[in-house]
């Protein structure tokens, strides 16, 4: 069954089919050839796996993200944070990380962030001066960002993979790596900055003005305070914050700002309702995938064969980001993050690793290999958008994603970083 599984799966990568899609199709064909298992298993496992209360949660921060994105409020924070930051040498590529920084705690996803502030702040930068290869990676890179700091999608969806770790704990753990990973970038920026001489820099504002550029940020920069205070505070869980944040999005884009116009509403649920069919589209196809994985006993003989290597717990951690590295090069990170899970957790318990700092290091992994080649889905984004050779953003791209590797060597070799908040709050398990 092994060999129809992987075979079928991988023929269908190299003739070019979506990598949902191959799951499905070498999942159908393996249970069908196989015989063990009568053919009904397999749509009863596409729809387990998504018939989960928790993944209700994705649609509902997607819906959010649109919804806060129509009502332009996306304009708002990019104000805000040049007033903050666009003063400082490389001016635009701080403001492009800082944007970015603000918008992961709406969107929670790279590729909503590559798309939309990304895409504008690609434009500015080009029209400053700057590189558009360089333009283009920075923006690819800070876009990583939207699945690090909380709510996150990815987080979401490796909570309900994992029952180890908690969406809550998961959330927490985030904030300080997204932070590192902005300071990082940031860093990266000044020196490539100074080093070919852009010297585009805004306007210092005063303190009156930047108050301004805070308070008409202020809608879109209390919706992550919202979603993580109820949660903490107990008021509700996160799928019941993911559909407050809709509630918010709603009151705010249609009352407050006035942004949002009704007749807007239908196209944002469209939208809406295409990404999250093909978001769970991935969860569903890829339930099946790993369900047989669990029945091959793939992950005990890999935890055995990793067990024969090295009993050595950081080594184990070490092992585990090569090889999430190296999936993420060439499998995009939802459909590597539901195989991978099932896999790699019994190593978890094998090696006694804390399962929230193993959670934290596997997502950071894999959001970096959003910008990794081959594959590097918000490199096509950008590169697509900003009409630059894909090649040329992704040679640009390679400082700023050795930038990323250290905060994640950093992850892994220092837990604290990533469990003190999960641990001050209660949510470690």
């Amino acid at each position: 069954m092994s060999a129809i599984l992987f075979g079928v799966f991988f023929i269908g990568l190299f003739v070019g089919l979506p990598v949902s899609i191959s799951m499905g199709l070498s999942g159908m064909a393996a249970v069908l050839v196989d015989g063990r298992f009568m053919g009904m298993v397999v749509p009863q496992y596409l729809f387990n796996g998504i018939s989960s209360f928790p993944l209700m949660a994705v649609p509902f921060f997607i819906l959010a993200a649109e919804l806060m994105s129509a009502s332009g409020l996306t304009s708002s924070l990019m104000k805000f944070a040049n007033d903050l930051v666009g003063h400082i040498r490389g001016g635009l590529g701080h403001v492009n990380v800082l944007m970015s920084m603000l918008f992961a705690g709406v969107s929670g996803s790279a590729l909503a962030d590559a798309a939309g502030p990304g895409a504008i702040e690609m434009s500015m930068m080009r029209k400053a001066g700057y590189d558009p290869a360089y333009a283009g990676a920075l923006s690819a890179t800070t876009a990583t960002i939207g699945p690090i700091i909380p709510p996150s999608i990815i987080m979401v969806i490796y909570a309900i993979s994992d029952s180890r770790v908690t969406v809550a704990g998961l959330f927490l753990a985030g904030v300080v790596p997204g932070v590192l990973l902005g300071a990082a970038l940031s860093a990266v920026n000044h020196w490539v900055s100074i080093k070919r001489g852009y010297l585009f820099r805004s306007r210092r504002p005063t303190l009156l003005g930047l108050a301004k550029s805070f308070c008409h940020a202020m809608p879109a920069l209390m919706l992550p305070f919202i979603i993580m205070f109820g949660i903490l505070a107990g008021i509700f869980t996160p799928t019941e914050a993911a559909a407050v944040a809709v509630a918010y999005a709603l009151v705010v884009g249609l009352f407050i700002t006035r942004g949002l116009k009704w007749g807007a509403i239908l196209p944002v649920f469209v939208r809406a309702g295409n990404m999250t069919a093909a978001v769970l589209l991935i969860v569903s196809m890829a339930s099946i995938f790993s369900w047989l994985l669990t029945i091959l006993q793939i992950p005990q003989s890999l935890a055995n064969h990793i067990g024969s290597i090295t009993k050595s717990p950081a080594l184990v951690m070490i092992l585990v980001a090569i090889l999430v590295f190296l999936c993420g090069m060439v499998i995009d990170t939802l459909p590597a993050l539901i195989i991978l899970v099932p896999v790699l957790g019994p190593l978890v318990d094998k090696f006694g690793l804390d399962p929230l700092h193993f959670a934290m290091a596997v997502v950071l992994n894999l959001a970096i290999g959003l910008v990794t080649p081959p594959v590097g889905p918000v490199l096509f984004v950008i590169s697509t958008v900003g009409r630059v050779r894909f090649e040329d953003v992704a040679k640009a791209a390679v400082p700023l994603i050795l930038a990323e590797m250290v905060v994640l060597v950093a992850v892994i070799a220092f837990p604290s970083i990533s469990v003190s908040l999960p641990r001050f709050f209660g949510f470690m398990r």
